[in-house]
């Protein structure tokens, strides 16, 4: 749930204007048609307007720092962990943090590419048609999302733990990691 400050109430208050505007305008059409239609072209655009309000003000209200990053691969149990701390430079309270992380094996994103790494053959004519192969399916990326931090205030920082499981033949991994606050 997003915590609401001073601009989504302004915002919403503005978009509740507008509604209550083109209700009693609608109202005062003659054209009974007319008016179911002015009613619901009133209402979609007031819900538009106020989910991308509200989107909108999170963008730009809300911020939120990644520091200290670390991982660390533990190889008895095939996970990887990652820590770090984040913060909230903004001057609004955060609702929740989200941790993005992006690992890619091999040079996909860090320019060793060979064609290998994007063909593997998969074994014959038969297995085409049916859509079934024999070999295993070995994903290339892996993307992962938690949630690291709730009701974060201004200025406040939390440190946070995150694991999840490690292919294990990946080698030469790219990560890219963001942060963002709702």
């Amino acid at each position: 749930m997003t915590l609401l400050n001073i601009w989504h109430y302004v915002a919403l208050g503005v978009v509740f204007f507008v509604f209550i505007s083109g209700v009693i305008v609608s109202f005062k059409q003659s054209n009974r048609e007319m008016k179911y239609s002015m009613l619901l072209s009133v209402t979609l655009i007031v819900i538009f307007m106020a989910i991308f309000s509200i989107f909108a003000i999170d963008k730009y209200t809300k911020k939120v720092e990644l520091h200290k990053l670390r991982n660390k691969r533990i190889l008895g149990i095939s996970k990887i962990i990652y820590t770090g701390v984040v913060e909230n430079v903004g001057n609004y309270p955060i609702g929740e943090v989200t941790f993005y992380i992006k690992l890619v094996n091999r040079g996909h994103a860090t320019g060793n590419v060979k064609g290998g790494n994007f063909y593997k053959p998969s074994g014959g004519v038969t297995s085409f048609f049916s859509g079934k192969s024999k070999k295993r399916d070995r994903p290339q990326i892996i993307e992962k999302e938690f949630i690291v931090a709730k009701n974060l205030k201004p200025g406040q920082s939390k440190h946070f733990r995150v694991y999840f499981d490690y292919p294990s033949y990946f080698s030469s991994t790219a990560n890219f990691a963001k942060v963002w606050g709702y």
